[in-house]
């Protein structure tokens, strides 16, 4: 067993699989949010998770995903965003 620390990329998969009640295998790159189960309130207690997890602060808004700079619209593109997040952060 390896006893490196997970990437960004599992801890964000990890995350939304539990708020989705699935495998992490089961969470696709091109997989909604929506179309894993996650409601809007699943979302936004992930957005939550994954701030608290990495110590980052999203730009989301709940109200009005479309109108955020943080791209919500895939699997994929939600860990881009983290990562980019991240390496602003320094």
């Amino acid at each position: 067993m390896s006893t490196s620390t997970p990437s960004i990329h599992d801890r964000i998969v990890a995350i939304i699989a539990e708020q989705a009640m699935l495998d992490p295998a089961q969470i696709t790159p091109d997989a909604s949010p929506a179309e894993l189960g996650v409601d809007s309130l699943g979302l936004v207690e992930s957005i939550f998770a994954i701030e608290e997890a990495f110590d980052i602060t999203i730009p989301f808004n709940a109200n009005e995903p479309e109108k955020s700079d943080f791209d919500i619209s895939s699997m994929g593109a939600i860990i881009a965003a983290v990562e980019r997040l991240i390496a602003e952060r320094g």
